[in-house]
């Protein structure tokens, strides 16, 4: 698969593998410095667009390092693009330390991945069929 990827800014880092086999493509920072203040929360420009083929979507999760050792995560858990938008790709990031974090343009992120998404037709039923955990939720299973 070709993603093709259009810049916005001339400063605009295209997003890249960190090492061969690395499931996401880390996301740079783009723009002027961003300082997030403790359990605050900012949007920050990539500097680029990407046209998806259909029946695909870019799916943007926290960078490991960044969340662990600094706090710092996507606001919204996951961003997800949709193949039909082809706007400028922005991470909102919240700040969950107790410290201000800086954002300087060319810092990584988050990273993207491209997934394969299947449409599903819905159908409306008056019954699901029967399983082993059937209704139970949180922590149904077990702690261990």
């Amino acid at each position: 698969m070709k993603l093709k990827i259009k810049r916005l800014s001339p400063d605009a880092i295209l997003p890249a593998r960190q090492t061969p086999l690395a499931a996401g493509m880390d996301l740079y920072a783009c723009g002027s410095p961003v300082t997030i203040p403790p359990m605050g929360h900012a949007v920050i420009p990539t500097g680029i667009a990407i046209e998806l083929p259909e029946g695909y979507g870019a799916f943007l999760f926290a960078r490991s390092g960044l969340a662990i050792k600094s706090g710092v995560k996507p606001r919204n858990g996951v961003g997800v693009v949709d193949a039909d938008y082809r706007g400028e790709i922005r991470v909102g990031l919240e700040n969950l330390s107790g410290v201000a974090f800086r954002v300087e343009p060319g810092d990584r992120i988050a990273q993207m991945v491209i997934l394969r998404v299947e449409e599903a037709e819905i159908e409306e039923v008056e019954e699901l069929s029967d399983t082993a955990r059937g209704g139970g939720g949180f922590g149904s299973t077990g702690k261990k």
